[in-house]
Formats: structure tokens, sequence, C-alpha cells
């Protein structure tokens, strides 16, 4: 009877030592100096997390609109609005514009993926690991160097069209054209689009860079053995 009872016990006590004996491995293989390899892999991991995370928040409804990364007006758009307060058709000038802006950046930021993504897949062995050791933000400046005036000259187009097809850039020409005829009033510039897409672009970086740092600083955030894995490296490195 006591060989029966003792059994189960023992059963038990291996299978504890088993488990302690795999979460044992594991933390070894975290610690274990990740290579060249696993280091592009991770890195480009994390990356395409943050990225598809980042573009489908601002691209979704309200994702400029009602967030941190919200596009506010050109700084003459006030004067423009106080001027033409009692003018028709003019009279809710500011929160029209506002909106509509934030919209079509909505709109545009879709278009942003595939560019990232394309610039993450061209990343080398050298790059991930001078990403891996550098700042919080350094990966964003990577795609920022990388991306920029190819993330401008897709935005740009589809962020003329965005406004267009929701109103903004009408309702700013004849807005600035109204105000342009003031006598002696400081001409404003009638064209929202270069100022709306660099707004834009401004925000989707400073999105992009938001999620590097939570997955650099957050364990939480490495969901994977090969994040925890190359982000021990990193912070080994930092202590």
């Amino acid at each position: 009877m006591f060989k029966s009872a003792l059994l189960p016990a023992l059963a038990a006590f291996a299978v504890l030592l088993s488990g302690c004996d795999t979460l044992q491995s594991v933390a070894n293989e975290t610690m274990r100096e990740p290579t060249s390899a696993e280091v592009s892999q991770g890195l480009k991991e994390a990356l395409n997390r943050g990225v598809t995370n980042g573009v489908n928040t601002l691209s979704a409804r309200d994702g400029y609109f009602k967030s941190p990364y919200k596009i506010l007006l050109p700084p003459e758009a006030r004067t423009v609005s106080d001027r033409l307060r009692n003018v028709p058709g003019f009279s809710n000038l500011e929160n029209e514009l506002l909106e509509r802006i934030n919209r079509g950046a909505e709109e545009a930021a879709k278009e942003a993926g595939p560019i990232f993504l394309s610039a993450i897949r061209a990343m080398t062995f050298q790059d991930a690991f001078n990403i891996l050791m550098g700042p919080d933000n350094a990966a964003t400046d990577y795609l920022r160097r990388t991306t920029y005036q190819q993330l401008y000259d897709k935005f740009n187009p589809v962020m003329v069209r965005a406004l267009d097809n929701i109103g903004a850039n009408k309702l700013w020409r004849d807005a600035t054209t109204a105000y342009n005829q003031i006598p002696l009033v400081n001409k404003v510039n009638t064209d929202l689009d270069d100022y709306v897409t660099t707004e834009a672009l401004k925000g989707l970086f400073a999105k992009i860079e938001e999620e590097e740092k939570n997955i650099r600083r957050n364990p939480v955030a490495r969901t994977t053995a090969l994040l925890q894995k190359v982000f021990a490296r990193q912070d080994r490195n930092r202590r």
C-alpha cells in the first residue's frame, strides 16, 4: 500500500523536475548570445509588428483625428478663420477643416505599410545589429532615412485625392482666396497638400517610435522566444 501511494508522488516529482529542466533550458537559450542571423530575424519580426500596429492604428477611423497624432491646422488657419467667421459658408471653417484633413491622413496612412515592410526586408545584418544596440528610436530613424521620400511621394497624391474627395482642399482654397481679397492682409498660401502630407508623416513616425520603445522597454511585448532572446542581448548591453 505504501508503495502504491508513493508511485503517484514520484511521478509528480518527475514531472516537476522535467518542468524545471525545461524552464532552465529556455532561460539558458535566452541568455545565449544570438547569432547575426537571429538578431536580423528578431529585429525584423519586431519591426514588422510595430509597423503593422502603428499603420493599422492611424489608418482606422479617428486614428489621427482623436489621437495624440492629430494634425493641427496650419498656423495661418486661425487668422483666416477669425476673419471669415461672419462670412456665409465659412462660419465653422476651423472645425470642418480640422476634421477633414485628419480624415485625409487616415486614408493615406493605408499606403505606408508596404513601403515600411520593403525597407525592413532590405535591412542587412549590420543594420540590424546597429539598430539593436542603438537608442530607443534607432529603428525609427533607420526607417525615416530609408523611406521618407518614398512615403512622401506615395502619400502626397493619396492625400490630394483624399482632401479633394472630402472637400478639404476646396474649402481651404475658397477660404484663403476670400481672405486674400481682404485689403491690407498678409496673403496666405492656398495650398494645403504639402502641409498635411508633412504633418501626417510626422505623426506616422511618432507612432512607429512609440511602438519601438514599447518592445525595447517592455518585456511583456516580446511574445516569442526569438524576440526574448534578441532583446535580452540589448538589455545586457545597457546594464
